[in-house]
């Protein structure tokens, strides 16, 4: 798949576990996630830049976990190219921003072109303290351009209309639509907020968003927290406890 805007060029090449091949001609820059770039020509600079400033990215990292640096790729030197992945395995999509802006999970930027501005909108505590969206803070897009996203396992994109709301598990969601509403419950028939809760610690069912309107939503095949949790669980460590 490929994506062209102005001169710069974003190609997604390979199969499981692709990679976004940025091509740069000279004074242009791509902004990229920490520890995204695998290889690059040697005409390119690399540096590194706070995101929003020290203050703001300091408030991003304590309220939410979000990575505190991302990397800017420069052509200063001549034309060149940069190979990018993310830091899970898995699938790479290419949105296009402008008229339809996006809101992206944390941790599922990539990189994005330089007329794209990564904004942050405020959530509902609830939102904050029950989601794996992004915290108190989400990521939103703004401007003009490309942005590469990713996520665990393969990503599919899946359409909602105003007769066709969708439900989503919050830790297979990637990116969606920033005019879309949303709102969080937990998926159970229990009733009340405790309920839910206790509940969906013993059965394991999740927490879940609604989304309402016109827009589309990119989701994960894989969830990262329950994989994290199977590793735990059939660790050396948990198994020796378990044998105690």
């Amino acid at each position: 798949m490929t994506r062209k805007g102005n001169e710069m060029k974003f190609d997604i090449t390979g199969g499981i576990d692709p990679l976004l091949t940025v091509t740069l001609e000279k004074g242009e820059k791509v902004l990229a996630e920490s520890n995204a770039m695998v290889a690059m020509d040697g005409n390119l600079k690399l540096e590194g830049k706070s995101r929003g400033g020290i203050m703001k990215s300091l408030a991003r990292k304590f309220l939410n976990d979000e990575t505190f640096f991302q990397q800017y790729i420069e052509a200063d030197k001549g034309a060149g190219v940069a190979l990018l992945a993310p830091n899970i395995p898995g699938d790479i999509r290419i949105l296009e921003v402008g008229q339809r802006q996006y809101m992206i999970s944390d941790g599922a930027f990539l990189a994005a072109e330089p007329g794209v501005t990564l904004g942050v909108k405020s959530q509902g505590l609830g939102r904050a303290l029950l989601g794996d969206s992004g915290g108190f803070f989400v990521m939103a897009t703004q401007g003009n351009g490309c942005v590469a996203v990713s996520g665990f396992g393969s990503v599919r994109e899946l359409e909602v209309t105003s007769d066709k709301p969708l439900i989503v598990d919050n830790g297979h969601l990637v990116a969606w639509d920033a005019e879309l509403d949303y709102e969080l419950s937990i998926n159970t028939a229990r009733t009340g907020l405790l309920g839910k809760l206790v509940n969906s610690q013993i059965t394991g069912e999740g927490i879940v968003l609604k989304f309402r309107g016109e827009g589309k939503v990119l989701v994960c095949s894989r969830n990262k927290g329950g994989f994290l949790d199977w590793i735990f669980a059939n660790s050396p460590t948990a198994n020796a406890t378990q044998n105690n």
